[in-house]
């Protein structure tokens, strides 16, 4: 079981997988239907139309007009998350790659082709991107929480937190940011801490009873064998039927021998059910 929330366009069980949705919390496009979640809610992920409203020929207009004009950023962005809605991501990224150097001094580009990288899996190459603004030292919060995901998804957790914990200071109380904090507790198998942080984000106002934390703390609290408690909480956002079967898969999981390095990122995940 990942979080226990499912893909908004399924009904079934959820692989565990731990990637991060660096993404905007309300839109995910940054796999909110893949995994546990540690996301980071800017804005400053390139935004996507949906898959109903692209076609291979709109987004061929729009990267003519781009070509044509390269010097347009607004132009630029649009083409490459015209790509990115069509899954061709290795054409994304080369748009937002060419669009970093034809606009070197422009950290948020910066930021978000670092992002997208991660996101794509390139978790070394999305580090150093943001590494530079880092060292630079015009990194913002988005900056700061994007290169803790990318830490994380390298085991590096102390390391990461500490870079959330940088985030935090310029965005106090930034509920993903806690989220990811609370998630690499999780990683590391500190569950009560892991627990007990997403707890406190589910109480704040700011979190406008997001289903995904609740589905987060459910599975920190399933992962400690409190399936009872796990299931009320999943079952406030979830149809009965995903919850048990995602409960079915964390039993099943925790019964086999390494749990904690199948959460790892880039582990086999078997498909629940």
């Amino acid at each position: 079981m990942s979080v226990i929330y499912r893909d908004r366009n399924a009904h079934r069980p959820l692989k565990l997988a731990v990637r991060f949705s660096l993404m905007a919390f309300a839109a995910v496009s940054l796999a909110a239907c893949k995994t546990t979640s540690l996301s980071d809610s800017s804005s400053g992920t390139m935004a996507t139309a949906s898959l109903g409203e692209v076609s291979i020929k709109e987004t061929a207009a729009v990267g003519n007009r781009w070509k044509a004009n390269k010097s347009n950023k607004k132009l630029g962005l649009q083409y490459a998350g015209r790509l990115k809605s069509l899954g061709q991501v290795r054409n994304q990224l080369k748009v937002m790659d060419e669009l970093t150097r034809l606009h070197p001094q422009d950290t948020q580009l910066q930021v978000v082709y670092g992002k997208e990288l991660i996101i794509s899996g390139q978790t070394a190459r999305g580090q150093s991107v943001l590494q530079k603004v880092a060292d630079a030292g015009k990194a913002d919060w988005k900056a700061y929480s994007a290169l803790g995901s990318a830490l994380d998804q390298q085991g590096k957790h102390a390391k990461a937190r500490n870079y959330y914990e940088a985030a935090l200071k310029s965005r106090p109380g930034e509920i993903s940011i806690l989220n990811n904090m609370a998630m690499s507790h999780l990683l590391e198998g500190d569950l009560a801490q892991s627990e007990t942080l997403f707890k406190q984000i589910d109480a704040m106002p700011s979190s406008g009873s997001e289903p995904r934390i609740r589905q987060n703390l459910a599975l920190s609290v399933g992962l400690q064998g409190r399936f009872d408690e796990a299931r009320e909480i999943a079952s406030r956002d979830l149809p009965p039927e995903a919850v048990e079967a995602n409960l079915a898969y964390l039993k099943k999981m925790l019964a086999q021998p390494n749990t904690w390095q199948k959460l790892q990122p880039g582990a086999p995940q078997p498909t629940a059910g």
